[in-house]
This record gives structure tokens, C-alpha cells and sequence, in this order.
């Protein structure tokens, strides 16, 4: 019974190794489209960890892990600047274009998120 247990964890490290070179290799990707990037960590509870990645051109996106340490492992292999929270300097550095207002008026004004 433990040679199995033993079995599955080394299957499930694996699996979480190539889960955070993956994610690391699409922040790499993400920095080099926008100039370099950083980025935040933030729990998503069950579902995982949220990475939100800022160009250095204000250009942002996420990334979802399906744990916070896959997360973690995947900024530590990328390489980048990670904030403990999205706010101040950091936030500010984001550059929001027509859709992302459009989106935002659309919920203070009745749209779709108020269905």
C-alpha cells in the first residue's frame, strides 16, 4: 500500500513540475510581447491561485494555477518582480483600453454582470 502512495506522489510532483514550467514559459512569453512583466499571486480558494501579470508597457493578463504553490513555483521560475498585493505603484501601472471601460460602464449601467 505505501509503494502506491509513494507512486502517486512522485506522479503528482511531476505533474505540478510541468504545470509551473508551463505557466513560467507563458509569463516568459507574456513579458517578452510587453516588455518585461510583473506580476501578484492571489488565492482563488478551491480552484487554485490567480497570477496577474502587468507589462512594463501597461499591457496585463492572468494566468490561472490550480494551487497557490504551482503559482509560486511558476513566478520563481520565471523569473519576475511578484507584489504582495495589487494596489499603489503597481496597479497604477496598468493600461486599460475601450473594451476594459466598456465592460466597467456596462455593469454600473445594467449590463450583462446585473442579469
Amino acid at each position: 500500500m505505501a509503494d502506491t502512495q509513494e507512486v502517486d506522489a512522485k506522479a503528482g510532483d511531476k505533474r505540478a513540475e510541468r504545470k509551473a514550467a508551463r505557466l513560467a514559459r507563458q509569463i516568459d512569453a507574456f513579458g517578452k510581447a510587453h516588455g518585461g512583466a510583473e506580476g501578484q499571486v492571489a488565492y482563488l480558494g478551491e480552484r487554485g491561485a490567480r497570477i496577474v501579470l502587468v507589462g512594463a508597457d501597461g499591457g496585463w493578463g492572468d494566468l490561472v494555477a490550480p494551487t497557490h504553490a504551482i503559482a509560486e513555483e511558476a513566478v520563481r521560475k520565471a523569473g519576475i518582480t511578484v507584489h504582495e498585493s495589487f494596489d499603489g505603484e503597481f496597479a497604477a501601472k496598468v493600461r486599460t483600453g475601450p473594451y476594459e471601460w466598456s465592460r466597467m460602464a456596462g455593469t454600473q449601467m445594467g449590463g450583462p454582470a446585473n442579469d
